[in-house]
């Protein structure tokens, strides 16, 4: 059976990302595991208050990489998955949802592994940029998946690990 997977951008002008859809569109009669991941914006990072976040991204690049991603996925954690991708872009405040990432499968163990290896491979492979806006008025351009800031390690499975760990490496300690 040929499963359709959906990935898109939803511009901040245009309405929030709802998590619903995402679970609507993973589900599935035959489905006994849904696993879902939502992104939001958080009010402190490294120390600071944050008051938003503006993504910036250039739509048809990120939509084939989505694309890829999910193949990727796919091939590692089985052909009955269905999966689904949603990213902001423009500027969100402080609770706003930035990502969803759903996974749907037969059976849970299927569908947690594609949805943690599907939203690792977005934030260290999805060509999104983050600025932070903060209490004070100014603003900062991440570097980055702010995770791989920290020392991070990406946490993927199957087909995602040779490029997680080339990444890691290539970044140095």
């Amino acid at each position: 059976m040929q499963r359709q997977d959906t990935w898109k951008i939803v511009e901040r002008e245009r309405g929030a990302i709802d998590p619903a859809e995402g679970i609507g569109f993973v589900s599935d009669p035959g489905f006994g595991g849904i696993d879902v991941f939502i992104g939001k914006v958080r009010d402190l990072n490294h120390g600071r208050a944050v008051l938003g976040i503006s993504y910036d991204l250039f739509d048809p690049l990120v939509l084939a990489e989505f694309e890829r991603l999910v193949a990727e996925v796919r091939a590692a954690h089985g052909p009955l998955l269905k999966l689904y991708v949603a990213h902001a872009k423009g500027r969100l405040a402080v609770g706003d949802v930035a990502v969803v990432v759903a996974a749907g499968s037969p059976h849970r163990d299927e569908a947690f592994k594609a949805c943690r290896a599907l939203i690792e491979a977005v934030k260290h492979r999805s060509p999104i940029w983050k600025q932070e806006h903060y209490e004070g008025g100014d603003s900062v351009w991440s570097e980055g998946c702010s995770l791989c800031e920290l020392g991070h390690e990406p946490a993927t499975t199957g087909a995602l690990t040779a490029d997680a760990a080339a990444a890691t490496a290539a970044r140095g300690p």
